[in-house]
């Protein structure tokens, strides 16, 4: 057997073998080599151990991925992969005996190690799974159940859809489909970008994996084998956004100790026997943390115990807890043997039906084939049961919350040759609550419209669109103020004349952004929501959903627009926010404080990142919080162009670069392509390439 890795310029690896599982392990071997540091963070935080070398900062993370079960589900799905999917099992396997054959030499070049004192651990086989778990875990928000929960108990029913918007911690991608039609080629084109927090090394794999039975490009999950999200292998291309579905529940227990154990009051009404054992978290400079495990019928639970849970309107004695029910605990399978088809698919039929193997996270599929034809579905499991589950905390102890089998996933069709799913309410409708507002996806329908055809070399132009329409509410508002201060009255002339553009050179984008920062906290401070100020004793991993004023700052909009607010005088806001910024308005473009801040697992002191263009409702979703604070901890992690006319002609880009050690020149250097928006060609012509290492197996031999 041989395996031969090549790299092209901007050092993403080229794997080619002559075995399938020869090359899965050379995908494992060569991610650990670039980016062991990533692997061992994220191994140790699925299965709740990453405290043990990051310090008590880590400790929120590992305690809730200890009492939700992650790395024991992994385990669970691992032994039934075996069962239903030996050789995706196997396949697994062999990418994990990668991965450990390669983390000495990575971990030897990657100066994180030597900083915390680490020496890289063993990958198990159900590694990956866990991995792919914790990495997903929280796609489908289910802690804004907990928020809600707090808005409607403190103000009412009304409150959800005041508040309903994509709220923090929640990941959005932009996808659109051209059908041949709508192309310069007359085959299709799929683009788009994921919206992930932004981290170094990124969370997206530039990587090619070619072998007798398929050769594929694509942007992989490091950890995970294949080619999962974003691929294009010749014949065939699909890539995923976020369908927002809701597919979590969270159950309000009561439970009590008994001599035995603990036990949780069913729907039926008796005492059950819940499962409970004790775990220890190592704290690097710390003391060892002893934390209770205990899980009920309905899921392990994420927060409180028999004593009880604060903040929970309903917790008295028994003392309420609050369990987490999800897919793959239920079903013991993460979709794994979706993976291997993908790689092996040549027509979208192959793509569909792979993809009915999905579980998690659920997702909006847009595939392309060269025949011409295209598939626009959601993939993954969404359970059925009551809408009252979707929308908050349910209570265990009453019957009507079970769940009762699993949607069947919809489809549709292009409109005019065009297909667009960002995050808005669409395709997903059936499946969720709460979608990202419409101004992405008819954003980028609108620009597709303007021109009859495209092609590849044309749609980076639409990745970089800086036109933010949930500005609209809040502009109408100046428009309406009247005895201002000459300043103030400057100040909003030059806001009602601005394009709209949150231009990374624009002082009045910057100038908007102050504003709309001022509006939010003065909302955020009113006594009207006093009562949603303090955070409720709710684990700290899970506070991000729980913030009034990232709330308040997302939701703007409708906030601004419904037709009453609890008494606040919203116009006298704004007027009183225009006020404050005319006294000392900014002068610096958008960018000076509209940067990068990308997640680091060691934190390495104030940000100094390049500034960026775009905004949270922008196509270029950069997101900032309003409220709180204009740098953006997320954004696209990847962009790509597909061309299925010839591949050859696609395009992608990662944040930073192939390399996750510091200071390689391959590290950092797609950047400053990133930044304006420029996409590197795909190259698939093995001899434009340049051989770096060449595996023969002893079997080769034989």
């Amino acid at each position: 057997m041989t395996t031969e890795t090549y790299r092209d310029a901007w050092g993403i690896p080229h794997l080619r073998a002559t075995s399938t599982r020869e090359l899965a392990r050379a995908q494992g071997r060569v991610t650990a080599a670039d980016r062991a540091w990533q692997l061992e963070v994220e191994r140790h935080r699925a299965q709740g151990t990453s405290a043990s070398f990051l310090g008590a900062a880590a400790l929120p993370w590992d305690v809730f991925a200890r009492r939700a079960r992650l790395d024991d589900t992994a385990r669970r799905c691992f032994t039934a992969l075996e069962r239903r999917d030996p050789e995706t099992a196997d396949w697994v396997r062999a990418y994990v005996d990668g991965v450990n054959a390669g983390l000495a030499e990575g971990a030897a070049r990657t100066p994180e190690f030597a900083r915390v004192g680490l020496v890289p651990g063993r990958w198990e086989p159900w590694t990956p799974l866990g991995v792919w778990l914790s990495t997903h875990i929280l796609f489908a928000g289910f802690p804004a159940k907990l928020w809600r929960e707090e808005a409607i108990r403190h103000l009412g029913p009304d409150a959800v859809g005041l508040f309903a918007t994509d709220g923090p911690g929640t990941a959005g991608s932009n996808g659109w489909l051209l059908a041949g039609t709508r192309t310069t080629t007359g085959l299709p084109l799929l683009a788009g970008d994921p919206h992930r927090f932004l981290e170094e090394p990124g969370v997206y794999q530039q990587i090619r994996l070619s072998c007798p039975e398929f050769d594929v490009v694509g942007l992989a999950v490091p950890g995970v084998p294949g080619i999962a999200h974003f691929a294009h292998t010749g014949p065939v291309a699909w890539s995923i956004t976020n369908a927002m579905a809701d597919y979590q529940d969270l159950y309000r227990e009561r439970l009590r100790r008994t001599g035995a154990g603990v036990e949780s009051l069913s729907p039926e009404g008796a005492w059950q026997r819940a499962t409970r054992h004790v775990e220890v978290i190592e704290v690097a400079g710390e003391g060892a943390v002893e934390i209770e495990v205990i899980e009920t019928e309905r899921g392990p639970v994420i927060a409180g115990g028999p004593e009880g849970l604060g903040g929970l309107e309903g917790a008295e004695p028994p003392a309420a807890a609050i369990a987490l029910r999800y897919p793959p605990r239920v079903t013991e399978d993460l979709g794994f043997s979706a993976l291997l088809p993908l790689l092996r698919a040549r027509t979208v039929t192959d793509v569909d039906k792979a993809l009915d193997a999905w579980t998690e996270p659920v997702n909006v599929v847009q595939a392309a084939d060269t025949t011409g034809a295209v598939l626009h579905r959601v993939a993954g499991r969404v359970p059925v049961r009551p809408r009252t589950n979707s929308l908050r905390v349910v209570p265990a102890w009453e019957k009507g919350h079970e769940w009762q089998g699993w949607h069947t996933p919809p489809y549709a069709t292009p409109d005019n040759g065009i297909a667009v799913m960002a995050n808005q309410r669409g395709l997903a409708a059936p499946l969720g609550i709460e979608f990202a507002p419409p101004h992405r996806a008819d954003r980028i329908r609108t620009l597709l419209e303007r021109r009859p055809t495209w092609s590849a070399t044309d749609l980076p132009a639409i990745h970089t669109d800086t036109h933010l329409a949930s500005a609209a509410p809040l502009l109408t508002h100046l428009a309406a103020l009247t005895t201002l201060t000459p300043e103030a009255t400057r100040l909003r002339d030059r806001l009602l004349s601005w394009n709209r553009h949150m231009d990374a050179d624009s002082t009045e984008a910057a100038v908007y952004a102050a504003l709309r920062t001022a509006v939010v906290r003065r909302l955020a401070a009113h006594p009207a929501f006093a009562a949603l100020t303090e955070p409720p004793a709710y684990p700290e991993v899970l506070l991000p959903w729980m913030s009034l004023t990232a709330r308040i700052g997302f939701a703007l909009e409708h906030l601004l627009e419904a037709q009453e607010l609890y008494g606040i005088d919203r116009r006298e806001t704004v007027r009183e926010a225009l006020e404050e910024i005319a006294e000392a308005p900014p002068t610096t473009p958008w960018s000076e404080t509209h940067r990068v801040a990308p997640w680091r697992a060691l934190p390495e002191g104030p940000y100094t990142e390049p500034g960026l263009a775009g905004d949270h409702d922008c196509v270029n979703c950069t997101t900032a919080v309003p409220g709180i604070t204009d740098l953006a901890a997320r954004g696209p992690a990847a962009r790509y162009v597909w061309d299925l006319n010839d591949r050859d002609n696609s395009r992608w880009i990662v944040p930073f670069g192939a390399d996750g050690v510091p200071g390689n020149p391959h590290h950092r250097d797609q950047l400053p392509l990133w930044l304006k928006g420029d996409l590197a060609q795909v190259v698939t012509d093995w001899t434009e390439l340049t051989l770096e290492h060449t595996d023969i197996t002893e079997e080769a031999h034989a």
